[in-house]
């Protein structure tokens, strides 16, 4: 935000509008014990009617506190421009396991949805994680990740304001005795998200379409089964967080719906990159990386052959969700099911 428009705002719209938009400035303002300043004044003009006494005592003058808002909201608005300030990613190849030259690089497009492929323990994680600290050329991998075409700097690669990268590992634990609806709030709060009501409602009706078991806002983090954690995390990764690029590993092992999360994720022009073994969604994908012996082996752009084929693999796909929803509810399965489907 630039100065001028900041003073602008303070000078024209009341504080309450604009906790509104930045509830963190109540922090900023109880750190210098100004909770109880006018909210239904225009702020410098509810500033001008506090005790002169109380900026004194921590040695500052109005015009400086003001600097000082404008510089804490600045820092913690900077993830607001990452998105837009992301144009690509590309992935220079390193090494394989054998130290033989990955010859292959992978230039991704914001919006594009890429996945890696490969057999258990082939390395797809480890691309992951050279992509989430932005590796240059300083992983066992030797890779170099470059954002729109330039190399990342160090004090960029290591800020933890304004992160690029928003990671969906397979376990999400929790630590925090928090409930969902005060995660939520606290998600909310920590990245200025503009109505943030709303988005809380969003984000915990999102979940609970994606989990296969519901659960409350009430209901403990530390309590949620790992799919609804998975679930509570894609949805607030979805509508919460500005990071411009999306990992994801091994979403189908998540119990949720995966298609679904990843068209949600996938919104607002989004950089995902999916590890994955199920062909629906490698299939889904734009391009995908195979893996061998830990190094980027190929690059396959999805044809229009394969992206035909994806009908039929979807009534295969919902096939096994019958399947397996009939387990989790305590049905039977029985020859007569595969007689329904005509599948002998």
């Amino acid at each position: 935000m630039m100065i001028e428009d900041f003073f602008s705002i303070l000078h024209n719209q009341n504080l309450d509008e604009i906790l509104k938009t930045y509830p963190i400035v109540m922090d900023f303002l109880a750190n210098y014990r100004l909770e109880d300043i006018a909210k239904d004044k225009p702020f410098i003009e509810a500033l001008d009617q506090a005790y002169d006494e109380i900026l004194e005592e921590f040695g500052v003058d109005q015009y400086s506190m003001l600097l000082s808002l404008h510089s804490f909201l600045k820092t913690f608005t900077s993830e607001e421009t990452a998105l837009a300030s992301v144009s690509s990613l590309t992935i220079l190849g390193g090494f394989n396991k054998s130290r033989e030259a990955e010859n292959v690089s992978l230039k991704i497009q914001s919006g594009e949805i890429i996945s890696i492929v490969g057999p258990t323990g082939s390395g797809k994680s480890r691309l992951l994680n050279d992509i989430e600290c932005l590796a240059q050329a300083d992983t066992p991998t030797g890779r170099k990740i470059l954002v729109n075409d330039s190399e990342i700097d160090e004090d960029s690669r290591f800020e933890i304001e304004g992160k690029l990268v928003a990671q969906l590992s397979q376990n999400m634990n929790f630590v925090m005795d928090l409930t969902v609806q005060e995660f939520l709030e606290m998600h909310a709060k920590s990245r200025l998200t503009p109505k943030a009501e709303t988005v809380i409602e969003k984000c915990f009706t999102c979940a609970n379409d994606l989990a296969g078991e519901k659960f409350s806002k009430d209901t403990k983090v530390t309590q949620l089964s790992g799919g609804q954690s998975r679930a509570l995390m894609i949805a607030d990764t979805a509508f919460m967080s500005n990071s411009p690029i999306v990992l994801i590993d091994e979403i189908e092992n998540a119990g949720i719906d995966r298609r679904q999360a990843i068209e949600l994720l996938a919104r607002n022009d989004k950089i995902i990159l999916v590890s994955t073994h199920d062909p629906l969604l490698a299939l889904s994908a734009d391009k995908r990386v195979v893996i061998k012996n830990g190094g980027m082996y190929k690059i396959i752009e999805t044809s229009e052959e394969e992206k035909q084929s994806l009908a039929a693999i979807e009534k295969l796909d919902n096939i096994q969700h019958m399947l397996r929803q009939k387990l989790r509810f305590g049905h039977c399965i029985t020859e007569d099911i595969f007689e329904n489907l005509h599948i002998r």
